[in-house]
């Protein structure tokens, strides 16, 4: 089974959307747990098992485990382990690089990490992408138009008609195949996502921006149409509470987006 179906069969077992993004800062987990490193995967291991329930994806942001080193490679690693394969997994690195270097960062994303997934810049043109699609028994989502206040200074730079992040989308999607490629786009620019599925209605977009960032979810569901989607949610969820009931708020808060997040696929 490749990720394309694993993806498709979790989503549809778990009748979920929702990726849980475990963007894990030492300073915010509850303090009972302790300050130590280690103390990163005692939490990521109670937020995954409180939540596994609810999600069919986790998203791991490989800038929180990096800024540990040696140490943060090794939790980042275990984490990916403890979730284990019922459950597709997305390591978000944002790598793009030249040819070689991008065989590097897929290897060690796709066969040391044994991610199912992988977020990547396009800046530099095909031939940093091409090492990740390769692996076509895996998912790579080229970053199309984020979710940050920034986003508008190169992405919506308007080329030939079009902002440049739709001529990203059109060119990047003759490079690959709908199975294995896939492009973020941030909820906080439904407008944009209702456009971008006129182009691409079957692709698989990954959402970010719901809860702390602000997008609206009645207006992403109404733009996505029913596309074939994953609605990432970091911060709303793992620290929804920083406190004793901190696992109850993440498992509440789940649940929540969960519901909120209807499967409505495209036939």
């Amino acid at each position: 089974m490749n990720s394309f179906e694993k993806l498709n069969t979790i989503q549809e077992n778990t009748n979920s959307l929702l990726c849980v993004g475990l963007d894990s800062d030492l300073n915010k987990i509850p303090v009972h747990l302790g300050k130590s490193i280690e103390s990163i995967l005692e939490f990521n291991k109670q937020i995954i098992d409180a939540t596994i329930k609810y999600a069919s994806s986790y998203k791991l942001n490989f800038a929180f485990y990096e800024v540990y080193g040696s140490e943060g490679f090794d939790i980042l690693k275990k984490t990916i382990e403890y979730i284990g394969n019922e459950r597709f997994v997305i390591a978000d690195s944002k790598r793009g690089d030249i040819g070689n270097t991008s065989d590097a960062y897929a290897k060690s994303c796709f066969e040391y990490f044994k991610a199912d997934a992988i977020t990547v810049a396009p800046y530099m043109g095909r031939d940093s992408i091409e090492p990740f699609l390769k692996y076509e028994d895996k998912m790579t989502f080229v970053l199309a138009l984020t979710s940050n206040p920034g986003s508008g200074d190169f992405q919506r730079l308007e080329f030939e008609g079009k902002p440049l992040y739709q001529h990203v989308i059109e060119k990047t999607c003759s490079w690959g195949r709908k199975e294995n490629l896939g492009f973020v786009t941030g909820a906080t620019h439904p407008d944009d996502i209702h456009n971008i599925r006129k182009i691409i209605p079957e692709s698989y977009l990954l959402i970010p921006g719901v809860g702390t960032q602000g997008g609206n979810i009645a207006e992403l569901m109404n733009a996505n149409s029913g596309g074939p989607c994953i609605i990432n949610v970091s911060r709303d969820i793992i620290y929804a509470d920083n406190g004793a009931d901190f696992l109850k708020a993440a498992r509440n808060k789940a649940k929540f987006y969960r519901d909120a997040f209807i499967i409505d696929k495209i036939s």
